[in-house]
């Protein structure tokens, strides 16, 4: 009589396996705003009544759009005018709901428009080319921009540049500034600095200060949770789950660009990351960065083993010059990792 052999349990999916294609319009049209920023209005967010400049800045992102949103008609119209200016830069420290309000901004714009990090409008220029990064994202209402870097001068004026074309076309721009978690006094505000870096640009915005408490500050100053291998290991092969060996990981992002990431997380849910280390240079951990980011914007839970995924970067990276990167991967590393309810 034949008997039938067991086929074994079935090896959990990796994301060291995965090889994304994606071309310039895929990649285009998954700059929209992470999923908890989905339903984000100027309604439902909460200013902080100590800090009067909250407030303003909802009426400064109302100004904004309002020719976007009028009702048609009305020659008497009372109300805000149209804004001169064709940029709006929110400056503000860490955790004050810049993103909320950028998200929010782009919800009011009618027709063709993109949101994205700064990370992800370099990525997409490097992976495309220039040209065709100008051809696919011409023509938009808006382009929103969030967390401006100042870090790498060479990215700077790569975007100065792009803006600048782009604002000849008709096409509106917004961001916000990238403060890192826990920056205090004048380091907070990087308006001067950005005005400054964008040179030429610079009188197309409007700069509004958003003044504030730091409330997700508490996260940063807690360490990422280790889960360990034993809970690795009960993790089910199943659709949305993964799991991958740490250097393997690190080491395969190397051969997938970073605009194409998105591809990398697509149906994700829960991650397991064995055997965690330090991250041995710099274009590792620029490129774990720019993962982290995409696992974040996901909404992924990590399950991680080895050495706590918020110390993965070394003391010499977090004293230069990308340091608010690393700092923000690191707050949301610990995020990512925290147990689930």
């Amino acid at each position: 009589m034949d008997t039938v052999r067991s086929a074994g349990p079935v090896a959990p999916a990796t994301i060291a396996g995965r090889m994304p294609e994606i071309d310039g319009r895929q990649i285009a049209a998954s700059l929209v705003p992470p999923r908890q920023f989905t339903e984000a209005t100027l309604d439902n967010y909460r200013p902080d009544p100590d800090y009067a400049s909250q407030a303003e800045a909802v009426e400064a992102v109302r100004a904004f759009t309002a020719d976007w949103t009028a009702k048609p008609g009305g020659l008497f119209k009372r109300g805000p005018k149209p804004p001169q200016r064709p940029g709006l830069y929110l400056d503000g420290g860490f955790g004050v709901g810049k993103t909320h309000l950028l998200a929010a901004l782009w919800q009011l714009a009618p027709g063709r428009t993109y949101f994205g990090t700064f990370i992800e409008y370099t990525a997409m220029v490097g992976a495309l080319g220039y040209a065709e990064a100008v051809r696919l994202l011409s023509g938009a209402t808006l382009l929103a921009i969030d967390e401006f870097e100042l870090d790498d001068p060479g990215d700077t004026m790569l975007m100065s540049r792009l803006l600048g074309d782009l604002v000849r076309g008709g096409t509106r721009f917004a961001a916000t500034s990238n403060t890192p978690p826990g920056a205090l006094g004048e380091g907070r505000f990087a308006a001067a600095d950005f005005l400054r870096e964008i040179q030429g640009l610079s009188d197309r915005f409007h700069t509004i200060r958003i003044e504030g408490l730091d409330y997700r500050r508490r996260a940063v100053e807690g360490a990422a949770f280790v889960a360990g291998d034993a809970a690795i290991d009960a993790l089910p092969a199943e659709a949305g789950t993964t799991v991958d060996d740490f250097e393997a990981l690190v080491a395969h992002l190397a051969s997938v660009h970073p605009a194409r990431y998105v591809g990398l997380v697509q149906g994700i849910r829960v991650a397991g990351i064995r055997n965690v280390a330090p991250l041995p240079g710099q274009a590792e951990a620029l490129r774990f960065v720019a993962l982290v980011d995409r696992l974040y914007d996901a909404q992924v839970h990590i399950v991680a083993g080895g050495l706590p995924l918020d110390r993965v970067f070394g003391d010499d990276m977090l004293a230069g010059g990308y340091r608010k990167k690393y700092l923000r991967a690191t707050s949301r590393l610990i995020a990512m990792t925290a147990p689930s309810a």
